[in-house]
């Protein structure tokens, strides 16, 4: 699999990059936990963070003019266990300069049909998320209605939901879709859901011609999701609001605190090329290449056995 992923970009000349595990900022995504290292430099003690994701880094080269780039490497990512999760894990990320979401979308397509070939998939669908949104749940995600969600919950026996998302959109929608959308997802067909709601931004860009959605697309097969990929933003105080509401909003949930990008920060002020990018969990995609039910085993040693 691996062979065939660097063949697929060789062929396309993106040149394949390696960045730090380790780091002294972390990515602010209340959804995310890390982990931190001591780094002892006498006379003094520094906190140091191992990357839930490459893409900081990734984008500080693509700021300063690298091309399109493409990384395989290990993230990590803290409280992740079971059987689509290892707290360690591989991951496939690249950016391609010049290229819009839907071109992206055409590359990943391309990619994943092209590693299914001796197990060839149904044909992709593509298909917007308030649409399979509102098909499997008559919720509109664009409009947040507190009541309305209650009561979806309460009628799926799902009511620990209310607690759970209180009033926060984005958690209710993460909530409900990882309950009631995302397991008829991709049938033996690799699915691709874009336009995600503004509430869920993190790293893309804003529509421009609907306010109310982002430049965001997420992948599944089988219920799996494989991969989340953006086309990029480039705006470098739009950006610094986010993280500042991101880490707001960990403090309101007493999660612990991140330490913001500011080398993100100044390579996007320099200038961040026009650039769509997408990050592939390869565990997950060699679990349904290989019929396995669990990650453990493509792994050769997993948390429970490392």
């Amino acid at each position: 699999m691996l062979a065939e992923i660097r063949k697929f970009f060789a062929d396309r000349s993106v040149l394949e990059v390696e960045t730090p595990l380790l780091g002294h900022c972390i990515g602010t995504d209340p959804q995310l936990d890390f982990f931190t290292a001591d780094y002892w430099l006498p006379p003094r003690r520094q906190t140091l963070f191992l990357q839930t994701s490459p893409e900081f880094a990734m984008k500080r080269l693509l700021a300063a003019g690298s091309g399109s780039i493409y990384q395989i490497g290990k993230a990590f990512r803290n409280g992740e266990s079971g059987r689509f999760h290892n707290p360690e894990f591989t991951m496939l990320e690249w950016y391609r300069v010049g290229f819009t979401l839907p071109q992206l979308m055409d590359e990943i397509a391309e990619l994943i049909e092209g590693l299914f070939s001796g197990k060839p998939l149904k044909e992709t669908r593509r298909v917007s998320y308030q649409d399979v949104f509102v098909s499997f749940t008559g919720l509109d995600p664009l409009i947040f209605s507190y009541q309305d969600y209650c009561a979806f919950a309460r009628e799926c026996e799902l009511s620990e939901a209310v607690g759970i998302c209180g009033q926060d959109h984005a958690l209710w929608l993460d909530f409900i879709f990882s309950h009631k959308v995302q397991p008829h997802l991709g049938e033996n067909a690799l699915c691709m859901v874009y336009g995600y709601p503004a509430c869920q931004s993190s790293l893309a860009k804003i529509n421009e011609d609907n306010p109310q959605i982002v430049e965001r697309v997420e992948l599944f097969i089988n219920g799996i999701e494989l991969g989340n990929g953006y086309y990029e933003l480039t705006d470098a105080e739009e950006q610094s609001r986010r993280f500042d509401k991101e880490l707001a909003i960990r403090h309101l949930h007493k999660q612990p605190s991140a330490v913001k990008d500011q080398r993100l920060i100044a390579a996007l002020q320099s200038g961040l090329p026009e650039c769509s990018g997408v990050a592939v969990g390869l565990d997950r995609l060699l679990m349904l290449l290989s019929d396995s039910a669990s990650i453990d085993n493509v792994l050769s040693f997993s948390i429970r056995s490392a």
